[in-house]
């Protein structure tokens, strides 16, 4: 198991890797480098595939951020896995809305919705 300084994992009893976000701001370069690295091991060394973001604790994210999401979606695809996103705040919700994210990614409101939608 992979040591994270940017995200906390737990598994769910579906089996679901509910991942929370340490930074209540995402915003440098540094630390998104590090967030993207921390996100991609998930995949490629935990071999986890099925994965939900909770940004519940999050307040801002740049929009440099996105890229690091949009990788890992298409990491979790080729591992045949699923990427659901949660908890998402109005104004951070915009900024997938504005970039048309919301209709590449799985966006559900609650931590609640996005475990039940796995198992659809």
């Amino acid at each position: 198991m992979s040591t994270h300084r940017r995200i906390s994992v737990t598994d769910d009893v579906s089996g679901v890797s509910v991942v929370r976000f340490i930074d209540k701001k995402i915003v440098d370069s540094g630390s998104i480098e590090q967030l993207g690295e921390e996100l991609n091991s998930l995949v490629l060394v935990e071999k986890r595939n099925m994965i939900l973001l909770n940004f519940d604790s999050v307040e801002f994210m740049s929009s440099a951020a996105l890229n690091k999401l949009i990788s890992l979606n298409s990491k979790v695809k080729a591992a045949a896995g699923r990427l659901k996103i949660c908890c998402l705040r109005a104004e951070i919700k915009e900024v997938f809305t504005i970039t048309r994210l919301d209709r590449v990614l799985d966006l559900r409101k609650t931590e609640a919705d996005a475990i039940a939608a796995f198992k659809l």
